[in-house]
Parts: C-alpha cells; sequence; structure tokens
C-alpha cells in the first residue's frame, strides 16, 4: 500500500460508511484555534462540492475564552471565508465549464434541468441585483447554496466581486439564522 493510499484510506473508509456525519460532528464539536480551521475547512468544502447545511457551523463550541457573541463573530467570519475560497474555487470550474459547450448541454438535457432551475431562481436575482442578488440569495437559511453558486458561475466572469458577494451572502445566512434561532445558538 503506497502512503497516498494510506492516508486516504480512513477518511475514504469513513466516507463509505458514514457519509459526511463524521464532517458534521467534527464541526459541531469544534473547539479552540483548531475549530476555526475545521469550520473553514467545512465552509470551503460546501461551498462546491459537498450538499451539507452551512447553519451547521453555529453549533460549534470553539470555547476559545472569549464571550459566546465574540466566538459567534468568529465562526460567522472564518465561515463566510471559507465559503467565499471555495465558491471561488466553483467560480473557476464554472469559467472552465462555461468553454465546454458538451458541459452546458449535458446539464440542460439531465433529468433536473439545473441550467433553467437556476436561471429562474438564483439568476432571476442575478440578473435584476447583480451581485447583490447573489448575496440576497446565498442568504436564505437552509437553502442549499452549492447550486446557486455553480448556477452563478457559468453566468458571471468577474472573481473579486463573485468572493465578495459569496462571503457578504454567507455572513447573511449565519446572521439571519442566529436571529431566527435566537437564545439557542447564543446559548449553545
Amino acid at each position: 500500500m503506497s502512503p497516498l493510499s494510506a492516508a486516504l484510506d480512513v477518511p475514504l473508509t469513513l466516507l463509505a460508511t458514514e457519509g459526511f456525519g463524521w464532517l458534521e460532528s467534527a464541526v459541531e464539536t469544534a473547539t479552540g484555534p483548531v475549530g476555526l480551521a475545521i469550520i473553514a475547512v467545512y465552509s470551503f468544502l460546501i461551498a462546491f462540492v459537498l450538499p451539507l447545511p452551512s447553519e451547521v457551523v453555529l453549533a460549534a463550541p470553539l470555547n476559545l475564552g472569549l464571550s459566546r457573541a465574540v466566538d459567534l463573530v468568529l465562526i460567522v467570519l472564518v465561515s463566510a471565508f471559507g465559503k467565499a475560497l471555495g465558491s471561488v474555487f466553483a467560480f473557476h470550474i464554472g469559467q472552465e465549464a462555461k468553454q465546454s459547450g458538451p458541459v452546458v448541454r449535458w446539464l440542460r438535457r439531465s433529468r433536473f434541468d439545473v441550467v433553467a432551475w437556476s436561471e429562474r431562481r438564483t439568476v432571476r436575482f442575478a440578473r435584476e441585483y447583480g451581485y447583490a442578488g447573489l448575496a440576497l440569495a446565498l442568504s436564505v437559511p437552509f437553502f442549499p447554496d452549492t447550486l446557486s453558486i455553480y448556477a452563478f458561475t457559468v453566468l458571471e466572469d468577474d472573481y473579486l466581486k463573485f468572493a465578495a458577494a459569496t462571503f457578504a451572502g454567507s455572513v447573511g445566512r449565519l446572521v439571519v439564522t442566529i436571529v431566527l434561532l435566537g437564545g439557542f445558538v447564543v446559548a449553545a
């Protein structure tokens, strides 16, 4: 067994047997500076590949020796930064896919017409409100944002504005979630 195979064996075994529950668990029990890194990695991954809820980061106990309010601010900022980086990665993939006619044709022919669906929802906001529309679309709690991110990547081409919109949308989503959940999040 090669060193790479050995290194990947445990994570792949966990993935095959438990799905992504282990990753959500890691976030929900994340503490200290390592906890911030776990939140950043999780947020990066959910931006472009994982169909998991971003709100789970609010459950992290973090315990940096600061007040819960400061811990929440750090969680929100680190998560938004991680998601912005992940969405820039997705944006790059989308830019490459945009150059590939077969990818777009395949999406249009798929069982779920991803292109049409995304144009009707996310892109409507994007066209009407620009990058602020993307930020608004990403601010909706408990709505999967990976699809919105990919839908927008095929239509736009400004990396910096895209990253700023996804950062703002991620902060917005977590702030709206905190407001909706109120004391449950603050007391956690």
